[in-house]
């Protein structure tokens, strides 16, 4: 059953409060989200659906159907509607329309065509296909090239997101991949990160990065000018090549090593880069012992390697101290690593006695106090660690 123009713009009247609450609504989920808006590489008309009619009953019609949603029919929307009103303001209402035009009447249905439309939340995919296509679009301006970026960077943030898998049938992940090659370094950097996200515990899209030849890129980015982008580029990195056998071996045979070995010895980088190093190391070393892959990166038990990393125990920050501490550890449970190196070449023992004598100091400061002794006990294990190994070597 079709209702007459008057009985749908009283059906307007009466839920109009509620439409409004639910644009309310979608305006703060979207601020929610992060902000999450279109990009503008396609005109808001494209993105809207036209009304291409003027025969008022078209547009009832399609209204009519738009409105229908949980129930049965409009007629049973506007009995419900009816039921939940005041008599008085009903009837107000009913007689404000009944003294509509016959072209106030089709002026106000399409204005239930549009907001109806403009209520309709795009699903992610949608958005996704959106800012892909503006990616593509070689005319878009900076602004909206950016803008793009960080709404696929929204989509693929949730751990275990759908989308996430959606990104390389949209064509997405080739897309972000070659904005690691755009003259912006602030472009560059926003796609490491999409990538870095996009990969985090997710094999198959690691190996389809991967396969994409992103990662040689991206270490190149690592040495940049921009610490964001390099800071981003090794973050990605991290991410493509974790518990990822063959992401490790193509980022040995594209010299990972001596990129680890730049960061953690050059006092010059933002540190940072320094604590993501660090990680990485004690990452590699982990995997390394899960899977009894000892010798699959021998870099790991490089002498002048495990010297640069023990020699960051001595640094004034507390943070990168820890990462050194927690680095060593795991290169310690190696079976590959020699006891003797540690001691003798990397000078282990009197480092973890200048950081028990340092740690000491700073467990009396109210500032650095809880700090300090989480630290401590973090020192003590690979202090037992380290003798453990080194009473086993035989004599």
């Amino acid at each position: 059953m079709k209702l007459s123009s008057c009985a749908l713009l009283l059906l307007l009247a009466l839920v109009g409060a509620a439409v409004a609450a639910a644009e309310k609504e979608r305006a703060n989920k979207s601020a929610a989200a992060g902000g999450l808006l279109w990009a503008t590489g396609k005109d808001e008309n494209d993105l809207l659906t036209a009304i291409d009619s003027d025969d008022p009953s078209a547009v009832e019609d399609d209204a009519s159907d738009e409105f229908a949603g949980g129930f049965s029919s409009l007629d049973s929307m506007l009995q419900w509607a009816i039921g939940h009103s005041d008599p008085v303001k009903l009837k107000e209402k009913a007689s404000d329309i009944q003294k509509l035009s016959a072209e106030e009447l089709i002026k106000r249905q399409i204005e239930i065509k549009e907001l109806m439309e403009k209520l309709k939340m795009p699903s992610d995919a949608e958005l996704m296909k959106i800012a892909i296509t503006d990616l593509n679009n070689s005319s878009i301006s900076l602004e909206d090239r950016q803008r793009a970026l960080h709404e696929l960077l929204i989509l693929v943030e949730p751990i275990d997101n759908a989308n996430v898998s959606e990104l390389d049938k949209l064509g997405g992940l080739v897309a972000v991949i070659r904005e690691l090659h755009n003259t912006k370094p602030e472009i560059r950097t926003t796609s490491a990160w999409i990538l870095g996200k996009a990969s985090q515990n997710n094999a198959l899209v690691q190996n389809q990065i991967l396969a994409y030849g992103a990662l040689p890129r991206l270490m190149k980015m690592v040495y940049s000018a921009s610490s964001e982008e390099a800071v981003k580029a090794l973050y990605a990195i991290s991410a493509l090549i974790r518990n990822n056998d063959n992401g490790q071996q193509l980022f040995y045979s594209e010299n990972g090593n001596i990129m680890l070995q730049d960061l953690i010895t050059n006092s010059s980088v933002d540190i940072r880069l320094q604590k993501k190093a660090l990680f990485l190391v004690a990452d590699l070393a982990d995997f390394q012992i899960e899977n009894s892959y000892d010798s699959k990166l021998p870099f790991l038990n490089d002498r002048l390697f495990l010297k640069s990393v023990v020699d960051l125990t001595s640094s004034d920050d507390l943070e990168l101290q820890e990462k050194a501490l927690l680095a060593i550890r795991s290169l310690l449970r190696l079976s590959s690593s020699e006891a003797s190196d540690f001691k003798d070449f990397c000078g282990l023992e009197y480092a973890l006695e200048r950081m028990r004598e340092q740690l000491d100091k700073l467990t009396t400061q109210e500032e650095h106090g809880d700090y300090a002794r989480d630290m401590e006990s973090l020192r003590t294990e690979v202090h037992n660690i380290f003798h453990q190994k080194f009473e086993q070597v035989p004599t």
